[in-house]
């Protein structure tokens, strides 16, 4: 019984003392666990740096480049006008006593289009007529007694001078009554009526205008600096702000000669009829000062970027970035022509341009 009493105690003795030491292992343990796993992080860091086959590439967005045609344009405002558009009045004072056509209406060359009180004047006709008659019959009386060599040639060259005297001055009357009438220089169509019935009228008071519309065009100034690149045939793009519209055409006369106040020379475009233009209309022009004789690669200008002594672009090669450097031979309308380090297949990238380095490798989609 004692010595049963005695193995318990001591097997609680041997418990009692193992317990400490077991936690202290347990501790020891968990401590350089801790201190293996920072020690293999570490490590796989530094492998993943050293790997290159295992580094995270970055996805752009790349497109290929294609030769195109470049041009540039020089943009100016103009106005449409027309050749063939006068304001007409009368060349003696009067009152109106007819107007023959209204708004509108189409007129040809030589038509009377209104007239002035001319009733005086063909009166004097009238009375002029009547001596005229008289010295006609005299003068051939004259003529005939002449012709048989009876009477005297002071009475022949008598007879024969009042006759054209009369003659003259029915001819001066008539050139009045004809000034009495306003008359159309121009075939066109009527384009203002300033005039109304018994309205006295004077010379330079404009009282109606024709307009010619089958020969407008528009007319702009050019700046001096432009003068070697803007020649005849050039292509204009035509924009009318006010019809929503535009056309293509070609300059159809470019002035020689430079404006000593303004220093501009003048341009001219052709109009066709097929729409109704109307005249001091504003119009905007797009004429074409340059145009690349064999196609270049044109790119947008946001893409390349500058050093300190050069212009780049970056370029996606066999999936690593590649810096290239260019030369810009024309800039216009936020694209460039290069002249120099691109070539036609080459992968611009696009996109994510600004998150890479020369170098990089990439992931390229197009």
């Amino acid at each position: 019984m004692k010595n049963k009493f005695l193995y318990i105690v001591i097997a609680s003795v041997i418990v009692a003392c193992s317990a400490p030491d077991k936690k202290a292992e347990l501790e020891k343990l968990r401590t350089q666990k801790a201190a293996l796993e920072t020690q293999i992080a570490t490590l796989e860091e530094e492998l993943a740096k050293s790997d290159t086959t295992k580094q995270k590439l970055i996805d752009v967005i790349a497109m290929p480049l294609t030769p195109q045609t470049f041009k540039t344009y020089i943009e100016v405002q103009g106005r449409i006008d027309a050749d063939e558009n006068v304001s007409l009045s009368t060349e003696m004072p009067g009152t109106v006593t007819k107007i023959n056509v209204k708004v509108g209406d189409e007129v040809s060359k030589g038509q009377v289009l209104a007239e002035t009180d001319a009733r005086a004047v063909q009166q004097q006709i009238n009375d002029l007529q009547t001596s005229l008659d008289l010295a006609t019959q005299v003068y051939q009386k004259q003529k005939n007694l002449w012709d048989q060599k009876i009477g005297t040639e002071i009475q022949y060259l008598q007879s024969k001078n009042t006759k054209e005297s009369l003659e003259n001055k029915i001819a001066t009357m008539q050139e009045q009554i004809r000034m009495s009438k306003i008359i159309s220089p121009i075939n066109g169509t009527i384009d203002a009526v300033n005039i109304k019935i018994g309205q006295a009228v004077a010379p330079g008071i404009p009282a109606i205008n024709v307009i010619n519309f089958s020969n407008l065009k528009i007319k702009a100034d050019v700046a001096e600096s432009y003068a070697a690149r803007v020649k005849m045939g050039n292509e204009v793009q035509v924009l009318f702000p006010d019809m929503h519209d535009s056309i293509v055409s070609k300059v159809n006369y470019a002035s020689r000669a430079i404006n000593n106040l303004t220093r501009t020379f003048g341009v001219e475009v052709l109009l066709d009829n097929s729409k109704e233009y109307h005249p001091n209309m504003v119009a905007k022009l797009k004429i074409n000062d340059y145009q690349s004789a064999t196609p270049k690669i044109v790119l947008p200008v946001k893409y390349i970027q500058k050093g300190t002594n050069e212009s780049f672009v970056l370029l996606a090669v066999n999936g690593k970035v590649v810096k290239s450097t260019v030369k810009i031979s024309h800039e216009y309308n936020g694209m460039a022509e290069i002249s120099e380090g691109l070539k036609e297949g080459d992968l611009l990238i696009t996109d994510g341009y600004d998150l890479i380095n020369e170098g990089d490798n990439v992931n390229v989609k197009k």
